[in-house]
């Protein structure tokens, strides 16, 4: 079992759209409870520090060992992607220099109902930040992930899937990093 403790660097702006379930106030306008609450939608730790979950990096790089599909050498066409799937998670959530309280909105016209090309749109305000960066520490608990392999899967998470809303995995351009160091070592356990 392995560790890779990564060095991670924002090269576009990232964004979070957690699920609101704040009830709205008696006689609150649709756009006066938005107003009001749209900074829920941030991941926000107890000294409210906005936080990427733990499992917003394990997924990254599962989902990118899926698009990659690299096959394992020796082993015909199997590839590492069940292993990226089973064998790597992220335990500890990245806190951010970001304030929640601080954090800018963007206002955009979406669907009422999230979902692509349906009919009603409505204004949203979704916490946008310019640039984060911090240190993640991944467990790589399948020996059949080598460091290289892992490298080649972690630039290509921070290049072709990302993180957040609007990911370039969902056919956006936010949530974009890259790694700019990563330190790789037996795990002590």
């Amino acid at each position: 079992m392995k560790t890779a403790t990564c060095y991670l660097k924002s090269a576009s702006p990232y964004s979070q759209s957690r699920h609101i379930d704040t009830p709205k106030k008696d006689r609150e306008s649709a756009d006066d409870y938005e107003k009001r609450t749209w900074r829920e939608r941030l991941h926000v730790n107890g000294d409210g520090h906005v936080v990427i979950s733990p499992m917003s990096f394990a997924n990254c790089v599962k989902e990118a060992a899926k698009y990659l599909s690299i096959q394992i050498p020796g082993k015909g066409k199997s590839t590492y992607t069940k292993h990226f799937e089973s064998g790597v998670m992220v335990l500890e959530p990245l806190v951010l220099a970001s304030v929640a309280a601080d954090v800018p909105g963007e206002w955009l016209f979406v669907p009422a109902d999230g979902i692509r090309g349906s009919g009603k749109r409505v204004m949203k305000c979704f916490p946008k930040i310019e640039e984060w960066e911090g240190e993640v520490k991944f467990w790589v608990l399948d020996d059949t992930i080598t460091q290289s392999v892992f490298e080649q899967v972690l630039r290509a998470a921070g290049l072709l899937i990302g993180l957040g809303r609007f990911r370039p995995r969902n056919c956006g351009i936010y949530g974009r990093f890259n790694c700019t160091k990563l330190v790789w070592e037996e795990a002590n356990v």
